[in-house]
């Protein structure tokens, strides 16, 4: 392990953190709003911890090998999180714990939205504005914007880039070069939170809201800058773009770098996970609509219009909402919660296990029924016409035994902590998938549960946001033996 390369790493992606104080604190002056100390403030400390672990390292050269990317996405994180709770913690409103500032900055940076703060429509346009950018930040990783830095400080990020994205495809890249790929992820990015922000406004938004929306939208992210979220609008037009937006940023962002590459709809077309994302989003949302129609709680117009709009804010785990979807009757808010381990596509902003890694698990659950039927034959497992490697179905399979491990943990721990069956499953549910709204008491928000529940969530978010190996890989002997 090299620790002075990845000390001044860490040193280096601090000190650009810190640059993330600026925009809110420029947002206070414009409002004329006294938390602009707040943001200076937590500026200078985080700049001046990152000029610390710099300094002393800056002449470290030595090339990052694969383990120490692991170690420095995982620590980064760590780290970043309780930068980004500097603010929460100095903020004389709301006034918040240390537990409920972690929870707050671990809930952006990794896109979940579940917040504990009551009353955002009466808090300063500064610190509403800081919530939506640390998820926007998060939404496509800090750590591939660093990528895209890092070269120029001569610092190789190819490691970093492998260690940060996840899924069965996750070496491939979009150009020949590494820094090139994150600057086109990045470029795609900007221009879906552009386009999204626009159509916002467009629509009836105020531009501070359309801008604050359009970041939580594209990241996948569902905080709001107001209690009611996307309902505080009551506008179809509004829901519209949501959806359109929301639809978008869960789709592999490699498939738009080729579809504006190509210039057609030809990449889409060919992807058998897109298919897949697109068949589960209508198939949940007939079964949600069809249910709110038969339980007689609306009309068919409004069961389609409120269907459509949260199982694609849940499944693809953004979160937003504009009803009390969790008061829903019958089974309905359980399958919209089911619905949110499968996610978006790999190479997104949405969390879950992601739609490739289902569709996975489910073309070889039917490989080993016609198996049973036909025990002599020489079955393949194929995504679109391709052959799956076993070595791909291994890890597949290993993610999720590992999930399914850390959930149950996750569970336990909240059970433990005195919470009831409904509300540990669906926080556990909402905070590992990176959705935000549970249900029951963490319904509406997390503002009524203890620093214990809260500092496990938020260890749940981090898990969801690294995907589970990239975390648990750091507690294996091997990781650490010579």
């Amino acid at each position: 392990m090299q620790r002075e390369v990845i000390q001044r790493v860490l040193g280096y992606l601090l000190c650009l953190f810190s640059s993330t104080m600026i925009p809110p604190a420029i947002v206070a002056v414009i409002y004329d709003e006294a938390v602009v100390n707040v943001f200076v403030g937590s500026g200078l400390v985080i700049l001046l911890v990152g000029a610390c672990l710099l300094f002393p390292v800056r002449h470290a050269r030595n090339a990052l090998r694969l383990r120490d990317g692991y170690l420095i996405v995982v620590l980064f994180w760590l780290v970043l999180s309780v930068a980004g709770a500097l603010p929460f913690m100095m903020f004389a409103y709301p006034t918040m714990s240390l537990a409920q500032s972690l929870f707050e900055s671990f809930s952006g940076l990794t896109t979940t939205g579940a917040t504990v703060i009551v009353g955002l429509d009466y808090l300063p346009k500064a610190v509403l504005f800081y919530r939506q950018e640390l998820q926007w930040l998060g939404g496509m990783g800090i750590i591939v914007l660093a990528v895209a830095i890092l070269p120029m400080l001569g610092i190789g990020g190819m490691q970093l880039y492998q260690a940060e994205t996840s899924g069965p495809h996750k070496d491939s890249k979009l150009t020949p070069r590494i820094a090139q790929t994150a600057k086109a992820l990045w470029l795609i990015y900007l221009a879906l939170t552009a386009a999204c922000g626009g159509a916002y406004y467009v629509a009836g938004m105020e531009a501070f809201d359309a801008v604050g929306h359009a970041f939580s939208t594209v990241a996948i992210g569902g905080f709001s800058t107001h209690d009611e979220s996307l309902g505080f609008f009551q506008s179809p037009a509004v829901e519209s773009v949501a959806i359109v937006f929301m639809v978008l940023s869960g789709v592999n962002f490699s498939l738009h770098f080729l579809a504006v590459r190509g210039r057609g709809l030809r990449p889409y077309r060919e992807d058998a996970e897109f298919a897949g994302y697109i068949w589960f989003l209508c198939g949940v949302s007939l079964l949600v609509v069809l249910g709110l129609y038969a339980f007689g709680h609306f009309a068919i117009s409004d069961a389609l219009r409120q269907g459509i709009f949260h199982v694609v804010s849940i499944a693809t785990t953004t979160g937003f909402t504009t009803t009390d979807f969790y008061n829903w009757p019958g089974s309905l808010p359980f399958l919209l919660l089911c619905a949110s381990f499968v996610g978006g596509c790999a190479g997104s902003t949405g969390g879950g296990m992601k739609v490739i890694r289902v569709l996975l698990l489910f073309r070889q659950g039917m490989r080993e029924l016609t198996q049973l039927v036909h025990p002599r034959a020489k079955l393949v497992v194929k995504i679109g016409h391709k052959a799956i490697p076993p070595r791909v179905q291994e890890v597949v399979w290993g993610f999720f035994a590992a999930y399914v491990a850390v959930f149950v943990f996750i569970i336990a721990l909240l059970l433990t902590a005195g919470l009831d069956h409904v509300t540990a499953f669906s926080a556990a549910v909402a905070s590992m998938n990176n959705l935000g709204p549970g249900l029951s008491e963490v319904g509406a928000n997390y503002a009524t549960l203890g620093d214990f529940p809260l500092l496990v969530l938020s260890f749940a978010m981090l898990m969801g946001r690294l995907e589970i190996f990239t975390l648990l890989v750091l507690f294996t002997p091997a990781f650490w033996r010579r």
